[in-house]
């Protein structure tokens, strides 16, 4: 099936319609944290993050159109109508109409927007690591709406009540699975002491 490619040749779909670093960064932390939930569900971790590696696939060049080009783009790259739907998914109620339906794509819909926030918090810290990121301190900036200002919290609110979940646990969560790829993403930094950064 052409949705189990592998990751290589995902990673050059990512790299041929985006170039931005920081969006390319975004793309693996969310691909990272549907790994741990895929994990956590008993589910195919390959299969869940592949669509966290490639949900804003159309983001760089079509800004206005997102989630809606995504369509072309993946069909043209062989992806199945049930992959393209998951993707599209994520931006339900902010820029598509397209509904989550199963599990995997309420998971891709909460974490996409918290992943942001996680990521801005560990930077805030004096270890710049999500290593020593505490749930607490996700929470308290999660209630601060000046923090983080463009990180919607009622889409992680909802999606963690269609998740059936505490946010506490969601945000846990997030961070466990950020802290499994903090290499790959930027977020060692530096912790007890020794300092990470190349």
């Amino acid at each position: 099936m052409a949705d189990q490619r592998t990751r290589d040749n995902a990673l050059a779909i990512l790299r041929k319609y985006i170039q931005g670093e920081t969006l390319i960064r975004h793309c693996l932390t969310v691909e990272g944290v549907m790994r741990h939930f895929a994990e956590l569900n008993g589910a195919d971790a390959d299969e869940w993050g592949l669509l966290g590696l490639l949900h804003d696939l159309d983001f760089e060049l079509y800004p206005e159109a997102h989630c809606v080009k995504v369509v072309e783009l993946l069909k043209a790259e062989g992806f199945s109508d049930d992959f393209i739907h998951s993707v599209q998914s994520h931006g339900f109620g902010l820029c598509c109409d397209v509904e989550p339906v199963s599990r995997k794509e309420w998971v891709l819909y909460t974490i996409d927007e918290l992943t942001g926030l996680v990521y801005a918090a560990a930077l805030m810290r004096p270890s710049k690591s999500v290593l020593d990121l505490e749930t607490k301190s996700v929470m308290k900036k999660f209630k601060a709406p000046a923090f983080a200002a463009n990180v919607d919290r009622d889409v992680i609110r909802n999606g963690a009540e269609k998740l059936g979940i505490p946010l506490e646990t969601v945000i846990a969560e997030t961070i466990q699975g950020m802290r499994k790829i903090a290499d790959e993403i930027g977020l060692r930094g530096a912790v007890d002491g020794q300092t990470f950064f190349p």
